[in-house]
């Protein structure tokens, strides 16, 4: 449930954070939650080989998270944070895991104290929340995103780096707003979209819609690319 932001800087940094995930994205998350004051114990991913940084040690696989909570016996277990960059795996994540799950907000972004944010969202440096919007949980807000007022976002929403909502845009659960993209105010956007990168969103864009283009318009294809 989308708690007041004030609320969730008020509990950061006291307790343990486990971190989902070893690509590049788990290593922003990481620097971001140790500027927030978390203790990051380390990171599972199912590739061995994986690395995030020196500070913080792969503990296994992402299976084995579960375990690894499961374990706490003291009166702060650790929380989860997904830190992996792809709709379809965070989504798959976010029903097998369970368990309780952190809030991260890097101290150089700015979010309104009258906005919400729901567990397990990552909002990056340099991003901006206005006021009386909702975040949804389990979202990434990137580098330099701009969320104005009154936004409604579900679970699950990507805001990639330099995106931007304009007043009152509401985004559906499982939905991509690519790098550079812009929505203009009002605008509904669905569940499972993606709106591909730069792309001018002016109409509304229908549940599992992909929208590219200035003005953005519906295709049938997509690639990773397109989306940043």
């Amino acid at each position: 449930m989308p708690v007041p932001y004030s609320v969730c800087m008020a509990s950061a940094g006291l307790g343990k954070l486990l971190v989902i995930g070893g690509g590049g994205h788990a290593w922003v998350v990481s620097e971001a939650a140790r500027a927030q004051g978390w203790r990051v114990m380390g990171f599972f991913d199912d590739d061995p080989r994986a690395v995030v940084d020196e500070q913080t040690p792969r503990l296994g696989a992402i299976p084995d998270s579960m375990a690894a909570r499961e374990g706490e016996a003291d009166d702060q277990p650790a929380r989860t944070i997904i830190a992996l960059g792809s709709i379809e795996v965070r989504a798959r994540l976010i029903r097998e895991l369970g368990g309780l799950f952190a809030t991260v907000v890097h101290p150089l972004s700015h979010v309104s104290p009258s906005s919400t944010v729901g567990d397990g969202t990552f909002i990056s440096a340099t991003a901006v929340v206005q006021g009386r919007s909702t975040i949804g949980g389990h979202g990434i807000i990137n580098t330099g995103a701009i969320v104005e007022h009154d936004c409604t976002l579900g679970r699950n929403v990507h805001i990639a780096p330099r995106a931007v909502l304009g007043g009152g845009v509401r985004v559906g659960d499982d939905s991509l707003i690519g790098l550079g993209a812009s929505v203009r105010p009002g605008i509904r956007i669905g569940s499972g979209c993606i709106v591909g990168v730069g792309a001018a969103v002016i109409r509304d864009v229908k549940d599992g819609e992909k929208v590219v283009g200035v003005p953005a318009r519906p295709v049938e294809w997509w690639t990773e690319g397109d989306s940043g």
